[in-house]
């Protein structure tokens, strides 16, 4: 069970404060020093470097925190929140990878910076939806325990 929990652990902090850093330091940073032209393209290859890691977050969180439920038989409450949560961050994650990410994608190839602005926005509001919710699941996961 412990090697589940540094897993699990590993895994959102990972994920969490890539998101994090992402959205409070890096992209203020970028919007206001550059260009559409520069700003993203070098989004487009954040995120594709980010982006793998972060699959690898979902599956190693998933397998881990299905482990850890299968130990406890019935969770308490606070586990099955938490378990709902990251389910919702995980389907917007993939949301964004297969959908906006993409249109990112084929925007830069193109240079449309319009449409690429268009995908980058949708990425940012959805990336501060699951940082919120991301942020959520571990506070519910720190004082749930001790809620009850």
């Amino acid at each position: 069970m412990i090697f589940a929990k540094l897993l699990h652990i590993l895994g959102f902090t990972i994920w969490v404060g890539g998101m994090f850093f992402a959205y409070m330091a890096l992209r203020p940073v970028a919007a206001t020093r550059l260009e559409p032209q520069q700003r993203l393209p070098l989004w487009e290859g954040v995120f594709g470097k980010f982006f793998p890691w972060v699959w690898l977050c979902v599956a190693v969180i998933l397998g881990s925190g299905l482990f850890m439920m299968a130990q406890l038989g019935k969770p308490p409450m606070y586990v099955s929140a938490m378990f709902g949560l990251g389910i919702i961050m995980m389907l917007l994650f993939a949301h964004v990878f297969f959908a906006p990410f993409r249109r990112l994608k084929r925007a830069v190839a193109a240079q449309d910076w319009q449409a690429g602005g268009a995908a980058l926005g949708q990425i940012r509001m959805l990336v501060g939806i699951n940082l919120s919710l991301g942020l959520l699941t571990i506070v519910v996961g720190s004082l749930g325990v001790l809620l009850g």
